[in-house]
């Protein structure tokens, strides 16, 4: 079955192309890669329009402005929806999230609606980052699930692989979240629709080449939308 793996990319010109290559390493039948470029002004975007011409299962989406990270992503899914994928991945660009897990995905997909590779689902499972950071992570995800309701341990992971039942179940257009709190709105909406969630150890790497996107902002939109959640706000 079809194949679709979603990158939103801002600023990853390090990145993207060796990404791209290490996802089509793994040699999987009927894959094909959905780059959703935020006008990165890095010139990511022209660097992936150079890979398309010579390898037509990568496909560009261009943002005309920086719409975020759920904007993104609500695009690279009704493209892949378009193209009659049957498991669509999300993953970052930073190698963060190691495209060798991608069969394992795929496996758990056999049984189950949505995979979301977990952090800290059997214990924790990160590296580079400061203690901080991480306290503030898991801080997080507590938080989020004690909230909406979601029993997972990674509410806010970006690694994750969806029937495409799952998508097709969802108005696309009424998601809100624009931020990082668009993680916990997809796990919760599909949750809702009784789909079945599933966690999978990974390992995440702290990113070695560019800049984290996460700002302010994004963490006040987290914090208030799961009480939008929870309390019905958003349907």
């Amino acid at each position: 079955m079809k194949i679709a793996v979603v990158i939103p990319t801002y600023n990853e010109k390090d990145n993207i192309g060796k990404l791209i290559s290490a996802i089509f390493a793994l040699e999987l039948p009927d894959l094909e890669i959905i780059v959703v470029d935020d006008n990165s002004p890095d010139g990511t975007g022209k660097i992936v329009e150079e890979i398309k011409t010579r390898e037509p299962r990568v496909h560009a989406l261009h943002q005309s402005k920086k719409k975020g990270l759920g904007r993104a992503y609500i695009a690279g899914f009704q493209y892949a929806l378009e193209g009659e994928a049957e498991y669509i991945f999300e993953m970052d660009a930073d190698f963060s999230h190691d495209p060798r897990m991608i069969p394992k995905f795929l496996k758990h997909a056999e049984t189950h609606d949505l995979i979301i590779g977990s952090r800290y689902v059997g214990g924790v499972r990160v590296v580079n980052w400061p203690l901080r950071r991480l306290f503030l992570s898991v801080l997080a995800n507590k938080y989020a699930s004690f909230v909406t309701g979601l029993k997972i341990a990674d509410a806010t992971s970006g690694f994750k692989c969806y029937r495409r039942k799952v998508l097709e179940s969802i108005d696309l257009q009424r998601v809100k979240s624009s931020g990082y709190s668009f993680q916990i709105e997809m796990k919760y909406r599909a949750h809702k629709k009784n789909f079945t969630l599933r966690e999978i150890p990974i390992i995440f790497v702290d990113r070695t080449q560019g800049l984290s996107k996460i700002s302010r902002n994004i963490v006040w939109e987290a914090l208030f939308i799961v009480w939008k959640l929870r309390l019905g706000i958003i349907r």
